[in-house]
């Protein structure tokens, strides 16, 4: 990733770089930016139900009003953040889509990675640095004239200071890699990797399925932790999270039982 020329302006995106005649993206990819955007999910799922293509990106150059799982909110200062919606078709049997927000996840892990950070995912929907949180992904069917449409939300934390944090336990990617980072690198390295990932998973079938619940688990800082999980009833789970099964759901082995739960069945997962 290259280092920003102007570290107190705050740049906006690079408009240019992210055309369709960009030979840096994907080309089953499509990029608008907008200057701002209360939450880049909403926007695309309202392309998604006018006839919005496969592969088309909604990206807020400033989200004020993003929205994460179980509709919590968020907002980052302008241009210091990667905050993108992609409209996906997937052809895949819709029983397969669970797996999407992990995919997704990986695939953010892995773009991360290769800016040098020791990154990993925690099940279901975040990416970590250490342990703490750089990254978000919130995954929402939309139903459209055309058939069910998964809407892709991701968000970066890259130019956060210290100072500008929403919690303690958030990170951002200039914090950990003690430089100036360039977010039009990031949202470029970042599509890519989430398309080939898609693509692969589409064209693989089950056995591509099993690849991906194998280099997913591999890379999960969940898995093999002792976690909490908070459930909807106000119950919870205590137990050591032995695995992601076939279906994308974590495996909780507490008293020599074991018990799967979906991402839409919890409210928290915590390392106990």
């Amino acid at each position: 990733m290259l280092v920003t020329t102007d570290q107190a302006g705050r740049p906006p995106l690079d408009k240019a770089r992210l055309g369709s005649d960009n030979p840096e993206l994907m080309p089953d990819l499509t990029v608008e930016v907008v200057d701002q955007l209360p939450s880049t999910n909403a926007e695309a799922a309202d392309r998604a139900r006018a006839g919005a293509p496969d592969g088309l990106v909604v990206v807020a150059d400033h989200q004020s009003a993003g929205r994460g799982r179980l509709d919590r909110t968020w907002e980052t200062p302008p241009g210091t953040a990667v905050t993108f919606s992609l409209i996906l078709r997937p052809e895949v049997p819709v029983a397969r889509w669970p797996w999407l927000p992990l995919l997704t996840g990986y695939a953010v892990d892995k773009a991360l990675q290769a800016s040098g950070l020791e990154a990993g995912v925690k099940w279901p929907n975040d990416v970590l640095v250490g342990d703490k949180k750089v990254a978000g992904i919130l995954v929402e069917r939309v139903e459209t004239p055309d058939g069910p449409t998964a809407v892709v939300g991701v968000g970066i934390n890259v130019g956060l200071g210290t100072d500008e944090l929403p919690v303690p336990t958030a990170t951002s990617l200039e914090l950990e890699l003690g430089r100036p980072v360039d977010r039009t690198d990031v949202l470029v390295e970042v599509l890519n990797t989430i398309r080939e990932a898609v693509d692969a998973w589409e064209m693989g079938g089950e056995p591509g399925v099993a690849r991906l619940q194998e280099s997913y688990a591999a890379a999960c800082v969940t898995v093999g932790r002792d976690v909490r999980v908070d459930l909807p009833d106000g119950s919870a789970l205590e137990g050591r999270a032995v695995q992601i099964d076939d279906v994308g759901r974590l495996v909780v082995e507490a008293g020599g039982a074991r018990t799967a739960v979906s991402a839409g069945d919890v409210v928290h997962v915590r390392t106990a």
